[in-house]
C-alpha cells in the first residue's frame, strides 16, 4: 500500500535509541544521502498505532468469527467485525503514519525516523518493531548506543541518580540485543564512541543499507556542529 502512494520508496530506516546517545548525528548522516528523508522524534506516536494493530492480531473474537465463518447482521453486537483484518488495518495505519507524520515527497527512496522512547514499554517494544518490519519496505533497524558513563553526564540524565540511569540504559540495550539476535538480517548496532572516530567507522552502515560508501560525505557531516550537543 505504501508503494502505491510512494512508488520510489525502496528502503526504510528506523533509529532505535535512548536520549543523548548521539543519534541525531546518525540522523544527519542518513539525511545527507540522496533521496532520503529520516525524520526526528515524534513522541513515540508509533506506540499506540502498533498497540492497536496488535490487539486486532490477537483478538479472540475476530479469530472465532473467522473460524466459524459467521456473517453478522445489524442486530449483532459484533456487527461487521468478521470483515476486519489485522493486515489491512496495519497497512492503513502505516500509510497514515507515513503520509501525515513522515511526510516524504514523491522522489524519496529511503524513509524513516529516530525515536528515544522505544523502551518505555518493554512488552510493546518488539510489537513496534514487528509492525515496522511488516508494513514498511525493506526495513532496516539501527540500534544506537553510547558509553553509559558519558550518557549519565549528558543532558537531563546528569540530574538523575546515575544508578537509575545505568539501569534504564542497560534494560534498553537488553531489548535491542534480544531483538537483533532474533532478526540479525534487518538489525545493525552502532556505537557512538566508534563512529565519531572518522569516516571509515561508517563503512558498515553503508554496506548494511546497500549504499555506495562516500567518505567525503561522511566527513562533511562529521564536521558539521550540532548545537543541541553542547556540554555532552
Amino acid at each position: 500500500m505504501l508503494n502505491a502512494l510512494y512508488p520510489k520508496l525502496e528502503t526504510s530506516v528506523f533509529i532505535v535509541t535512548y536520549g543523548r546517545s548521539g543519534s541525531t548525528l546518525v540522523q544527519n548522516l542518513l539525511n545527507a544521502l540522496p533521496a532520503t528523508c529520516i525524520r526526528g522524534e515524534n513522541d513515540n506516536l508509533l506506540a499506540p498505532i502498533a498497540r492497536a494493530w496488535n490487539i486486532l492480531r490477537h483478538s479472540e473474537q475476530a479469530e472465532k468469527m473467522r473460524a466459524t465463518g459467521k456473517v453478522t447482521t445489524p442486530s449483532d453486537p459484533w456487527f461487521g467485525y468478521e470483515n476486519v483484518t489485522a493486515e489491512a488495518f496495519g497497512a492503513s495505519l502505516a500509510e497514515s503514519f507515513t503520509r501525515t507524520v513522515l511526510q516524504p515527497d514523491a522522489s524519496t527512496r529511503m524513509i524513516g525516523f529516530k525515536e528515544i522512547r522505544w523502551h518505555n514499554d518493554t512488552a510493546l517494544f518488539p510489537v513496534m518493531l514487528n509492525f515496522l518490519r511488516c508494513f514498511f519496505p525493506n526495513p532496516r533497524i539501527l540500534f544506537n548506543v553510547r558509553d553509559h558513563d558519558a550518557v549519565c553526564r549528558s543532558g537531563w540524565w546528569k540530574h538523575m541518580n546515575p544508578q537509575d540511569v545505568r539501569r534504564t540504559l542497560s534494560e534498553a540495550e537488553a531489548l535491542y540485543t534480544a531483538y537483533a539476535t532474533r532478526h540479525p538480517d534487518v538489525c545493525l548496532t552502532l556505537r557512538y564512541e566508534h563512529y565519531v572516530t572518522g569516516p571509515e567507522a561508517w563503512r558498515p552502515l553503508f554496506s548494511f543499507l546497500e549504499t555506495p560508501y562516500d567518505p567525503d560525505l561522511v566527513q562533511a557531516v562529521l564536521d558539521r556542529k550540532l548545537t543541541h550537543l553542547h556540554n555532552v
